[in-house]
């Protein structure tokens, strides 16, 4: 009993000790593992992705993908320009951009630490346009950006001990490798879902001024959250309470009290 006592004070006393702030929007997170601990796992795990979806890779040349990597290299230079203005070229100083687009059904992108992204064709139809396809990359590059990963493994590994039993520093511990292979696709226990709600807002939040300054006019991003809430309406949601994302109404209001701020950036 005095053991599981003493271990379940270290993980409190952990967590504690390793909070932090996100450096672009002053949030309070946990932070227990640093970049270089989790890049080399996320470049490991994209060229794993890469290799593994090698026939669904869409070639440069394609159509799709060309719209894809010139939307996805203006908001790199965005992204670039914003962390150079603000002080924080460290956060991003080791990141190796890359933008590939694969041919599936699935309405999902995504952005690994590091700067990994990749789109499925799937999520085309409901971008519709350039500056729906700028919401959506922007989003996904303001995860990776904010540090987002980082804080749902240090999440995972105060939950599971990891941290009190002394593995946090081992980037190569089994474990700790198996919780950043969870965090793609992987719901998280209900304890922890106001976190992954309030790192959606935070993405919706900074995508905005990441799309701004990309050249895309941020008041179309409501559209592609409107968009969006009807392509999935077909599926069963849960209630917000249960869900790691904000609520369509919830999300969309918040772009809309944040687009004043994003607008700001914009210069057509």
């Amino acid at each position: 009993m005095k053991r599981i006592l003493f271990a379940g004070i270290t993980v409190v006393t952990l967590a504690f000790s390793s909070c932090s702030t996100v450096p672009l929007t002053g949030r309070s997170r946990l932070n227990l593992v640093s970049d270089d601990q989790v890049l080399p796992m996320a470049f490991q795990a994209y060229s794993e992705f890469l290799t593994e979806n090698k026939s669904a890779v869409l070639s440069a040349s394609n159509a799709q993908a060309s719209k894809v990597k010139m939307v996805g290299n203006k908001l790199i230079a965005a992204v670039k320009s914003y962390m150079n203005a603000n002080g924080h070229a460290e956060l991003i100083k080791n990141y190796n951009w890359e933008v590939n687009v694969v041919q599936s059904k699935e309405l999902n992108a995504w952005c690994m630490p590091g700067g990994k992204i990749v789109v499925y064709t799937g999520i085309l139809p409901v971008t519709k346009d350039d500056a729906g396809l700028a919401t959506v990359m922007g989003h996904e590059i303001a995860h990776a950006i904010a540090g987002h990963s980082a804080e749902r493994m240090s999440q995972q590994m105060v939950a599971q001990g990891v941290g009190a039993l002394g593995n946090v520093a081992t980037a190569n511990n089994t474990k700790t490798q198996s919780i950043f292979n969870t965090l793609y696709g992987v719901g998280t226990p209900l304890a922890m879902l106001s976190y992954g709600r309030n790192q959606e807002l935070e993405a919706d939040r900074l995508g905005l001024i990441f799309m701004a300054m990309a050249g895309y006019n941020p008041q179309n991003a409501t559209a592609f959250w409107q968009r969006m809430s009807s392509a999935s309406s077909g599926s069963q949601k849960p209630p917000e309470f249960l869900s790691t994302h904000p609520s369509d109404n919830t999300r969309i209001a918040r772009i809309q009290n944040a687009l004043p701020e994003a607008q700001k950036y914009y210069k057509p």
